[in-house]
């Protein structure tokens, strides 16, 4: 038997909690940098067992059901007949359920917090995460939706209307080092007029399973929602998507995940007459012109190692204006130097575990090979700080790179590596109108096109990135990277970022479609087409 004060989800389909034959245990991430040996041992006991005794142990937060074939179509069926019920509703009933959604997170904001840690989230990182979800949901942000969704216009004798009109079933794929903060973009699909199965990542669903089951559940039955409207498994990702991909009642999947893997799956939908919604990888570049406050710009390059750069939209390399090189340089080592590992209740913590980091080592190795110099870091460490060759976290770890023409050859900087290791190359000497055409150049040669950002002053360097960066869905000028605001698209981008269909991504936009309607008074058709 399990232990009755931890948290037990079913899978939630059609409104009601199915019950499952099987199950998977969430362990505290607490507990791998507490004892290591009993952390894993938990794990694999529990994958082997899942109704062992070893379940009451302090160490288990929760258990989730897992979804098999059979439910992960009902859950689909569910949504199916759900949809174009919810779709009938009028656009501000559901419009509402973003305001309660929001209220529900500031009510609920410790908890929130806590399901993060208990699955690795560093306490000021999962306050961020909230704060993202806080802008995402604000009372601006849902405005802006509604002038979207539906604007009206008079045109002689006719009422002109463009509106957005919801796409049918979306299902939702979250990652496995965000899945609550990614499962909550669903909310907006359903406020677009949608019905939704998400899919807790298997390896690590508490809190995804929490947030659906716990909270957005009762808000749906608030707004009066038909059941169904919302779903939410645990379930194998092959097995989910597999199914997805042959049922026809599946229209949009809300795809999060690596590149290479979502740019396949992007070619399965559309062979399939299915939408791919894709939030891929990204590698986000600063640059940092001569007349930049270095302090400030350093403050944001840093953001590069939150979590140790295992969060998408984090800076992944940074361009700097050779006449403040080392300035730069020697700030960001300095800032990168004292963040430091701990446990997730520090509130000064920044830095996750990593738990395979083979590929930072091969990495870093590659790049100095190549003649990149090792400005800090480069090491394990244990969760004191102290270098280790066992540690479970990673040292932030800065390299410089001479010369932009040879930086694209190093991986470190031309592929996302979500690491603590940032890049810093440093532009050669040349003319600022020179440097200015070679930056820009290499901004929007990028594959990649998540976010970018420049620290300048002289308003015709910013004006030109302004006018000229194409790369990317989101560009930020003297301000945090990470950031989210109001207004602006919190995910989404370009290339490898975003396949084919890439863009700035507002999830209520994307889950629907564009309509035109024209409703006429006393007209005549003939004089519609013939008349002057």
């Amino acid at each position: 038997m399990y232990a009755p004060e931890i948290r037990s989800y079913q899978l939630y389909i059609g409104g009601e909690d199915v019950k499952s034959d099987h199950w998977v245990y969430t362990v505290s991430a607490r507990s791998l940098l507490e004892d290591v040996f009993t952390s894993v041992s938990l794990k694999r006991e529990l994958e082997r067992n899942p109704e062992s005794e070893t379940a009451n142990h302090p160490y288990v937060a929760g258990r989730c059901a897992v979804a098999g074939d059979e439910d992960i179509d009902r859950a689909t069926a569910a949504a199916a007949a759900a949809a174009p019920l919810w779709a009938a509703v009028p656009l501000d009933v559901r419009m509402r359920l973003g305001t309660l959604f929001r209220e529900e997170l500031l009510r609920r904001q410790d908890e929130f917090t806590e399901m993060l840690m208990t699955e690795g989230h560093p306490i000021k990182l999962a306050r961020w995460e909230l704060s993202c979800l806080l802008q995402v949901y604000s009372e601006e942000s849902l405005d802006w939706y509604r002038q979207q969704m539906h604007t009206e216009f008079d045109h002689g004798p006719r009422r002109l209307i463009v509106r957005r009109q919801p796409d049918g079933v979306v299902g939702f794929h979250p990652p496995q080092n965000a899945p609550a903060p990614s499962a909550a973009l669903a909310v907006l699909a359903v406020m677009a007029g949608n019905a939704v199965v998400v899919r807790a990542p298997r390896s690590i669903a508490l809190s995804a399973m929490w947030l659906m089951r716990d909270v957005v559940a009762p808000l749906l039955d608030q707004v009066g929602a038909p059941p169904g409207t919302l779903n939410a498994i645990c379930g194998n990702p092959r097995q989910t998507l597999d199914r997805w991909l042959e049922d026809p009642l599946i229209n949009d999947v809300f795809y999060i995940g690596g590149s290479q893997e979502g740019l396949r799956f992007q070619d399965e939908c559309v062979s399939r007459g299915k939408k791919p919604i894709l939030e891929l990888a990204g590698n986000d570049g600063i640059v940092v012109w001569r007349d930049a406050d270095p302090v400030r710009a350093a403050q944001a390059i840093s953001e590069a190692f939150y979590g140790s750069g295992q969060i998408c939209m984090v800076p992944n390399y940074v361009l700097v204006h050779p006449e403040i090189a080392d300035e730069l340089v020697a700030e960001v080592g300095r800032r990168a130097a004292a963040i430091r590992p701990g446990y997730p209740d520090d509130p000064e913590v920044l830095l996750s575990p990593v738990r395979r980091s083979e590929r930072f080592f091969a990495l870093l190795q590659q790049a100095m090979d190549r003649g990149a110099e090792l400005v800090t870091g480069g090491s394990r460490a244990e969760v004191d700080g102290t270098p280790s060759e066992t540690g479970v976290f990673l040292q932030p770890t800065v390299l410089r790179v001479e010369g932009l023409t040879e930086a694209r050859k190093y991986d470190v900087v031309r592929d996302e590596t979500f690491f603590p290791l940032l890049p810093i190359v440093v532009a050669e000497p040349g003319t600022d109108e020179e440097l200015l055409e070679r930056l820009i150049g290499f901004m929007n040669s990028n594959e990649y096109g998540l976010r970018n950002s420049l620290w300048a002053q002289a308003p015709e360097v910013i004006d030109a990135f302004v006018n000229r960066i194409g790369n990317g869905g989101l560009l930020k000028i003297n301000d945090s990277h990470i950031g989210f605001l109001p207004y602006l698209p919190s995910h989404g981008g370009t290339g490898l970022t975003g396949g084919a269909f890439g863009e700035a991504n507002y999830p209520m936009l994307k889950t629907s479609h564009l309509q035109g309607v024209s409703i006429a008074r006393d007209v005549s058709p003939h004089e519609a087409v013939f008349g002057s």
